[in-house]
């Protein structure tokens, strides 16, 4: 008796052929659709650039600028066809403190960047944004002011510059 009641439970009458084709289909009409978005994707990529013809690609050359403006010991300012570092610009008007460091910190939105930066003719990138700089000490945050930015990136020598411009310069 027990035998014959596991006997009706186990034999299979399922006919799953159509529903396997048809999630086969639905498989692989997903991964056109998402072929097709990833490629349209790139193209339109505004970050996308051709790094053999400019030295660097684009996201990265925004990227060292970005790190530049946070390096006080390198970023130096523009002035009557000289160029001073931050540092000492900023130390002429007041005396920095211990654990006081100098920031600038670019002020314009990741699209206005990317907008902004433009290729130069026979390689490289230029980018003009204004950057606020501020003393940091800790949590407190002391600004100073705000400056036109400039940044390039040569080809020739691979290297990225950032240099603040004083106004009317």
């Amino acid at each position: 008796m027990l035998s014959g009641d596991m006997s009706k439970h186990t034999t299979s009458t399922s006919h799953g052929g159509a529903g396997r084709a048809l999630l086969w289909v639905a498989i692989l009409l997903t991964v056109a659709l998402l072929g097709f978005v990833t490629a349209t994707a790139v193209r339109n990529n505004p970050i996308n650039s051709d790094r053999v013809a400019n030295g660097v690609s684009k996201y990265h050359f925004i990227e060292e600028c970005k790190e530049l403006a946070h390096d006080s010991e390198q970023l130096t300012v523009g002035a009557m066809g000289q160029t001073i570092p931050l540092k000492t610009l900023v130390e002429q008007s007041s005396p920095l403190k211990a654990g006081d460091e100098i920031h600038a910190s670019l002020e314009a939105t990741s699209a206005e960047i990317v907008r902004a930066t433009q290729t130069v003719d026979g390689g490289g990138w230029t980018l003009t944004a204004p950057a606020t700089i501020a003393v940091h000490n800790g949590a407190n945050v002391k600004t100073l002011g705000q400056l036109p930015m400039a940044c390039a990136h040569d080809k020739k020598t691979g290297k990225t510059t950032a240099t603040l411009q004083l106004p009317g310069q």
